[in-house]
């Protein structure tokens, strides 16, 4: 096999390494974000604040669906650095061929649950009456472009797997430009509105799917990719699953306090929910900025549970919640600061301006909690226990917001009060995870868990 960064993630020093590999998926995924944000200006700047609210209001819902099934890449992912890590090259090539037969079916899946159940869902979620015509619109194209994305996801967390993680940000930056472009086009020449956000968007996600599939069949590493090959391998499928659908649903439970949010949010009103869809913008550039730590913890420590390095398994997961730590002080103070001249990008209205900057005032402050508990969850994962960290998040973040909303927000049913039940879910959960992991990585514990990965 070519040399590649594989056989760096498992000997120090670590620390640079784990910063060269966090950078690039940090830019990947804030190159994503500066597209969904420039989505999200054009139509509040030329298309207006109703469109606006059509399309934030859609973003909790497509989160529940698509990150069910993008949990399943993360199994690809540790799967296929564990098995790089322990030098088989076969049960890569296995690995490699499974994911991407069950990258499409994913994919399709998403696509058909999108397109079906939006109306639905957007009904339960309270969508007002003067949005959910153009929400349904917008979601149901966007979800014509499930299975491109899904191949991508899968392709790129194979790709990061061998320590490439420059890639798939190449191919972001250009599909990006090409979501850009087509926006503009789209909403101000053709005047599609929020039918045009979606074609492009779906026009980015193909392209990125195309090249990522490109490199894989290219390339001479274990990892190549041959299309005539690809098929469900029993062994390898049961692994990604037994990874993937915990996370899946990890993320799943995530969406779904944050549907349930949501649909709080949209009782207020259109305003309330343009909003909050133009001060909420800002978390995700703090969350992805710190989620190439996460990526690398994931990595690095299934690389060493493969090759059986057991010392370095807690310094890994110290360094990366070093390096996220420091990027997630560094970028909430700057929302904090700078909250009102964030969210007028997306709306001049003073109100929407108003309810957003509010938002900013009361989460930014405890974002980093956010990091801390992402970081360690990608740990634990990386150890081979997604379901131990499915659970975790079952009680942190989805049952505390649900008690939350349901029995403490009645006693003061405002935005302001609606917010508190973020910061105090990231820091319950990081806390459990934390002692979690700990726990796993104890001298009485971490030979039976680097057996168990290898056995399962």
């Amino acid at each position: 096999m070519e040399k590649t960064e594989v056989s760096e993630m498992t000997s120090g020093p670590f620390f640079r390494k784990i910063v060269m590999f966090a950078i690039p998926v940090t830019l990947t995924g804030l190159l994503q974000i500066v597209y969904n944000t420039a989505d999200t200006a054009v139509v509040g700047q030329f298309a207006g604040k109703t469109a606006l609210a059509a399309v934030g209001s859609t973003g909790s819902m497509i989160g529940l669906i698509v990150n069910l099934f993008t949990g399943l890449s993360m199994g690809a992912g540790v799967l296929t650095a564990r098995l790089l890590g322990a030098g088989d090259g076969e049960g890569v090539r296995r690995a490699v061929h499974t994911a991407m037969g069950l990258s499409l079916l994913s994919g399709f899946a998403v696509g058909a649950v999108g397109v079906v159940f939006s109306p639905t869902l957007l009904r339960w979620m309270q969508a007002p009456a003067d949005t959910i015509e153009l929400s349904t619109l917008y979601v149901r194209i966007y979800f014509l472009g499930a299975p491109g994305s899904m191949v991508f996801n899968f392709s790129a967390a194979i790709i990061r797997s061998t320590g490439d993680t420059k890639r798939p940000l190449a191919y972001l930056a250009s599909s990006g430009l090409v979501n850009i472009l087509l926006n503009l086009f789209t909403i101000i020449v053709l005047r599609w509105g929020v039918a045009g956000v979606a074609v492009a968007t779906i026009a980015s996600q193909y392209m990125t799917a195309v090249l990522a599939v490109r490199r894989l069949v290219k390339t001479d590493e274990s990892v190549r990719l041959t299309v005539r090959d690809v098929r469900f391998h029993g062994a390898e499928l049961r692994q990604i699953l037994r990874i993937g659908v915990p996370a899946g649903l990890q993320n799943a439970l995530f969406s779904i306090s944050n549907v349930i949010i949501q649909s709080n949010v949209n009782s207020f009103g259109s305003d309330a929910m343009a909003g909050i869809s133009a001060g909420s913008n800002f978390d995700a550039y703090v969350y992805t900025a710190t989620n190439g730590y996460t990526q690398a913890a994931m990595t690095f420590i299934s690389q060493n549970v493969g090759a059986k390095k057991r010392e370095n398994i807690r310094k890994l997961w110290g360094l990366s919640v070093l390096g996220a730590s420091a990027a997630a002080a560094v970028l909430q103070t700057a929302g904090f600061i700078m909250r009102y001249q964030i969210v007028r990008i997306f709306s001049s209205d003073p109100t929407v301006a108003e309810i957003g900057a509010e938002r900013m005032a009361l989460i930014m402050p405890f974002f980093i909690f956010c990091s801390l508990m992402d970081v360690t969850a990608g740990a634990v994962r990386g150890l081979g226990r997604s379901f131990q960290i499915m659970l975790v998040s079952l009680f942190g973040a989805c049952g505390i917001r649900l008690i939350w909303v349901f029995f403490i927000l009645p006693v003061n049913r405002t935005l302001s009060f609606l917010y508190i039940s973020y910061p105090l879910s990231w820091g319950i959960s990081f806390i459990i995870a934390a002692g979690l992991f700990l726990w796993l990585t104890g001298p009485r514990r971490i030979g039976s868990v680097m057996n168990e990965a290898e056995k399962a």
